[in-house]
């Protein structure tokens, strides 16, 4: 059989792994068809038409997407704090100013680049805006494709950008910019993303998916333990990026794990009223309608590590 997989070009996902070793079908036991999106947002609509069974995505448009129907649910974690914000030099970060409104302050009349509305992102971007009473000074313009953002910063369309780290190391090489406020400090312990599948998969291919995560899991501790050598996997698989780039990108938000522990789960729940608030989703979507351990207790039954950091760089 063949398993159709969404994924983002977000390179710490364990999917680029996976896609870099020739065995992964042979040890899933399937075929796999991978297909790259552009954005969270974009993964649920293909949820919605039936071309995907499974996916790596950011947990916000995912709620999003089980609020207006769409059949899926959360089996797995990957990796938290993932939303970060960098701008080019000039700007000053939480290192010299007292808070984050002080640091959004900074782009009053000016914009701020984004990807897509409902990604985790612009949820928590907006959010930012709307807690810090900025949210009609400045201007947020979203994005289809996240690495459209460096090059919106490069050529000063934007002031500063809010997405993944990879983003903010792209911003320091090629605009000289600089991390404004690091990914703890925006969301802590946000959802960056997980591994969400459509219900009827799942009751199908239980065992399918339980081997999937097995090997997920196997890649989330290779990049815990091993991050140079993850880096140096990622950097030849990719092709346009180097090690150094990699693994500066792995280093900045280093909490990787397939669990979903309890700071995963209760961070994602505070999404839910934000989501309403913004008016993405109309109703209060449920834990049990977004989480489903039984997968990942079997798989990953021993506590979490996203506090172990990166063994290397600690």
């Amino acid at each position: 059989m063949t398993i159709r997989i969404g994924h983002l070009s977000t390179f710490y996902h364990t999917a680029i792994l996976l896609m870099a070793r020739s065995d992964t079908p042979a040890r899933l036991g399937a075929d796999i068809k991978w297909q790259l999106m552009g954005t969270g947002p974009a993964i649920i609509e293909s949820f919605r038409k039936g071309e995907i069974d499974l996916a790596y995505i950011g947990l916000p448009p995912a709620i999003i997407g089980m609020d207006k129907g769409v059949d899926i649910v959360c089996i797995a974690g990957g990796h938290m704090e993932g939303t970060v914000m960098a701008g080019r030099s000039g700007y000053h970060g939480l290192e010299e100013l007292k808070d984050a409104k002080a640091v959004l302050a900074q782009f009053r009349g000016k914009r701020i680049g984004v990807p897509g509305r409902g990604s985790i992102h612009d949820v928590i971007l907006k959010d930012e805006l709307e807690r810090t009473g900025l949210g009609q000074n400045i201007e947020v313009i979203n994005y289809r494709w996240a690495d459209q953002i460096t090059e919106a910063v490069v050529h000063n369309e934007v002031d500063a950008a809010v997405g993944t780290p990879a983003l903010a190391v792209a911003v320091n090489r090629f605009a000289g910019g600089r991390v404004l406020i690091a990914p703890s400090r925006l969301w802590p312990n946000n959802p960056s993303y997980g591994i969400v599948v459509k219900r009827a998969f799942l009751s199908e291919h239980a065992g399918l998916l339980e081997r999937f995560l097995s090997i997920h899991e196997e890649a989330a501790q290779f990049v815990r333990k091993q991050p140079h050598e993850a880096a140096l996997m990622i950097a030849d698989f990719v092709g346009i990026i180097d090690e150094t780039f990699a693994f500066d990108t792995l280093s900045i938000s280093p909490k990787y794990c397939a669990q979903l522990s309890p700071a995963f789960i209760e961070s994602t729940m505070r999404f839910v009223p934000v989501l309403r608030q913004l008016g993405y989703i109309s109703s209060d979507v449920s834990r049990e309608r977004i989480f489903l351990r039984d997968l990942i207790d079997r798989v990953h039954p021993a506590g979490d590590h996203y506090e172990k950091g990166l063994e290397s760089s600690s």
